[in-house]
């Protein structure tokens, strides 16, 4: 754990995987501890708090409980919608119903994209889509436009980063929405290639951004310990509360629905109720420095 970024990734991509996993790690430790509990073992015991104060200091901070909502906050939600929703009416409602500022969505689909048009525009009249990735917004927003970050492997069309400025109460924000490539376990280890060269991509558009304060919202196929996003990770703020793993929906392992940002602090986030989707829904909020 304390080590983690020299596992190499030159074969399998043997690190990235297992930083996917990192938090996990504190259940081999409770293992053990509980083992030397039953042996009645001092020594053991004794070895095992370094272990302990390690994951506590990697990951206890996320346990502690967020403070009060302040004047200079934004409500974020992000969710990767699933391109085979069957109720994306219903999906839309439940995330309208967090009340956030801002809704992030991936995997936008005709006909499901004019369902969640209609049935957001009420709490939410301003909007952007490029591709399958979309913005929905109580703030004006102007200056939509795609963002290239489509690896060299993937031929077909694709367009899977938007970026529009946010007009809030407390001034502009530059707000990104980008779906990263899908990575995949295999005999031969994480296949994560294309993933780890569409968030190169991000982040150098990002590094160019001028607006000062930035946020970031979207399915990324990567925990913020993943190595393969440090093109982000070094450039943006991530969540200081809450594990909120959302994915998959069904037994959730991890947490691959980011939100990140630049000039502004990512406080607790957490997840939603389940939707449609194969992905848990991810509510965060976001304080304005």
């Amino acid at each position: 754990m304390a080590f983690h970024r020299a596992v190499p990734n030159s074969v399998g991509r043997l690190g990235s995987l297992v930083e996917a996993f990192l938090p996990w790690l504190g259940l081999v430790v409770m293992a053990l501890l509980v083992l030397a509990l039953l042996r009645r073992s001092g020594i053991a015991l004794l070895a095992l708090l370094l272990p302990v104060a390690t994951w506590t200091h990697l990951f206890g901070g996320l346990l502690l409980p967020g403070s009060a909502p302040g004047p200079h906050d934004l409500i974020v939600v992000q969710h990767n919608i699933s391109d085979e929703n069957t109720d994306p009416a219903g999906t839309a409602r439940a995330l309208a119903g967090a009340e956030p500022d801002l809704i992030a969505l991936e995997e936008l689909v005709p006909p499901a994209l004019a369902v969640y048009a209609q049935t957001l525009a009420s709490d939410y009249p301003y909007h952007a889509v490029r591709g399958t990735v979309g913005l929905w917004s109580k703030h004006p927003l102007t200056g939509a436009r795609p963002v290239d970050i489509k690896p060299r492997q993937i031929t077909e069309s694709w367009s899977r980063g938007l970026r529009t400025v946010v007009h809030t109460p407390h001034g502009d924000i530059a707000a990104y929405v980008a779906h990263l490539p899908s990575v995949r376990i295999r005999a031969s280890g994480l296949a994560s290639s294309g993933r780890d060269e569409s968030a190169r991509l991000l982040g150098q558009a990002i590094a160019a951004e001028n607006l000062k304060r930035v946020l970031l919202l979207g399915d990324l196929n990567g925990t913020v310990d993943d190595r393969g996003l440090t093109p982000l990770t070094s450039r943006l703020n991530t969540a200081a509360r809450g594990f909120a793993f959302s994915f998959p929906e069904a037994f959730p392992l991890a947490r691959i629905d980011q939100v990140m940002a630049r000039s502004a602090t990512v406080g607790h986030i957490r997840t939603l109720s389940a939707t449609g989707s194969d992905h848990l829904p991810v509510l965060a909020r976001v304080t304005l420095g």
